[in-house]
């Protein structure tokens, strides 16, 4: 089993960066494939990016590809967010999530896809 915690949210203005972090408990972790998620105000939880858990796999929506980086850390067992040029339409409490995956290379872009969910961490961007 895997427990997440994610840090690194914050207010900023439009246009400047955050990077979140994910810290994963478990042996296992270098086993996981990781993802980040965003629910804004009044509508669903929506897929960010996500990384397989050997790094080599990553893919990220359209909205936010050639802005936010998603990487890892096995031997910190972490996952960071790299979110560079934020909009006030990226405003969202960001949640990390983690499953285990039987490919190295697997990724998952559905909330249904992931097994382990952290508690969640606010990124407001004001314009």
């Amino acid at each position: 089993q895997v427990q997440v915690v994610e840090s690194g949210g914050g207010l900023v203005q439009a246009g400047d960066f955050l990077r979140l972090s994910c810290a994963a408990s478990g042996r296992t972790f270098s086993r996981y494939a990781m993802g980040w998620f965003r629910q804004a105000p009044g509508k669903e939880r929506e897929f960010v990016a996500g990384i397989s858990w050997s790094g080599g796999s990553s893919y990220s929506v359209d909205s936010v590809r050639g802005r936010f980086t998603i990487s890892r850390d096995n031997a910190k067992n972490t996952v960071h967010l790299q979110m560079n040029s934020l909009k006030p339409e990226d405003t969202a409490v960001y949640y990390c999530a983690a499953v285990e995956a039987y490919t190295s290379e697997y990724v998952g872009i559905e909330n249904i896809d992931y097994k382990y969910w952290g508690q969640g961490t606010q990124v407001t961007v004001s314009s």
